[in-house]
């Protein structure tokens, strides 16, 4: 069990790179830092290095589509082929740092779930692979390379590397990034974010909550690592918009194990004033260790981060009834939309990676629509969610709702329909 927390920790710190992604940690450049989720980190843990001199950004790899297999129909039932307006078939690039360090793997991650969305819906895409480093001037240059000799451009995924182009004034084709900068600006009109963000997660867990708990009281549980309070800072913010009350108790923890006198003290204090709901901004072993504490019937809920998988080893009774909201790619992998694509081995990476690649996967169909419906708004049923685009008005708008369920003891996730 401790084994399985350290391996979440070590994601979480990758995902905060991507911070912004998900409910998981990753390395520092991802932006995200939680168990469970991708999401944009608040700040890389380090500076990425400056480019050595004399440095030229790889050319790009160029994956064309040559000598088709047979592959299924199209997801919409239909047989139009993608056209940058020449005629011709579109040039998609995907940009990622591929040649990092950190990122390498959750690069390959987006990668492989991108060919795997390329490979089931190819008609009239090349997509070149355009590998990078840490350097976010690397990536600018490769990124104006990229926008020179393709027609959409996806990526970057490293929160710096999205800020630096959103700031750069070098965003000159319909853009799609894969983190969440962190800019007080208006984003360049062309630039569309996709990042599984932890902080939109809670806001749609506020919302949920509120509907099925009209007029509670929340009990906000957290910890002091920066994605729990990014968690707690979006949840709060949105009941208190919605006209709610809250309170919050942070739970010190080492190794992995809540503070035994913490959980006597919040015991206690549920005894004399309980609260109507608890939402969870911990990892699925805190919450478990929790819900042992103070007992299970409360009605509690959560993102990404408190998923604990469905492998029934590692069921949890104490977790029985416990509402999370996460990506249909995690919960609901019987979903034929989900089902339709092949399961990619994340080796270590677990969930974060898997919610990688199926970000890469609703990356791929993004671009493709816009190739398609250039300057329109669309909707697509997504791996990661039900995804809106807005790519008509005077800035480029994005929406991502997604799944909400029960864990049941054994490893099985119900759905439940929660109005957004």
């Amino acid at each position: 069990m401790l084994k399985k927390n350290l391996k979440a920790l070590l994601a979480t710190s990758v995902f905060a790179l991507l911070a912004g992604c998900t409910s998981t940690p990753l390395p520092p450049d991802t932006g995200c830092g939680v168990p469970g989720g991708l999401c944009a980190p608040a700040a890389p843990s380090a500076s990425p290095p400056p480019a050595e001199p004399g440095y030229t950004p790889p050319a790009p790899v160029e994956r064309a589509v040559t000598n088709p297999v047979d592959l299924p129909p199209p997801l919409d039932g239909s047989t139009r082929a993608a056209t940058n307006g020449s005629g011709q078939g579109t040039r998609i690039a995907l940009l990622l740092p591929l040649e990092s360090g950190a990122l390498a793997q959750p690069a390959e991650a987006v990668r492989a779930g991108f060919l795997a969305g390329h490979e089931r819906e190819r008609s009239g895409v090349t997509v070149n692979v355009i590998p990078t480093g840490d350097s976010a001037q690397a990536t600018l240059d490769a990124y104006a390379r990229a926008a020179e000799s393709n027609d959409i451009v996806v990526g970057p995924l490293a929160r710096p590397a999205v800020a630096a182009l959103a700031s750069s004034g070098a965003v000159s084709k319909p853009t799609i990034a894969l983190n969440h900068p962190q800019t007080n600006g208006p984003l360049p009109r062309q630039m569309l974010v996709v990042g599984l963000a932890l902080e939109d997660e809670a806001r749609q867990v506020a919302d949920w909550a509120a509907a099925e708990q009209p007029g509670g009281r929340a009990l906000v549980l957290t910890g002091s690592a920066a994605w729990q309070q990014r968690l707690t800072g979006a949840f709060t913010a949105r009941w208190s918009q919605l006209g709610l009350s809250n309170y919050v108790v942070e739970l010190p923890s080492s190794d992995g194990y809540v503070d035994g006198n913490a959980l006597a003290e919040l015991r206690a204090r549920l005894q004399q004033d309980p609260p109507q709901l608890v939402f969870a901004a911990l990892d699925a072993v805190g919450l478990r260790q929790v819900r042992s504490a103070i007992g299970t019937s409360l009605p509690t809920y959560g993102t990404a981060s408190i998923n604990p998988g469905r492998d029934p080893a590692m069921a949890s009774p104490e977790l029985a009834g416990v509402r999370i909201l996460d990506l249909p790619w995690t919960v609901q992998p019987e979903h034929p939309l989900v089902a339709s694509y092949p399961r990619w081995d994340a080796g270590t990476g677990g969930f974060d990676m898997q919610r990688l690649y199926a970000l890469g996967i609703d990356a791929y169909r993004i671009a493709r629509e816009l190739a398609l419906r250039p300057g329109s708004r669309f909707e697509i049923d997504g791996v990661t969610g039900r995804l809106s685009v807005d790519m008509g008005s005077g800035s480029a708008a994005f929406r991502r709702v997604e799944t909400g369920t029960v864990y049941r003891d054994g490893g099985v996730f119900e759905s439940v329909a929660f109005g957004q």
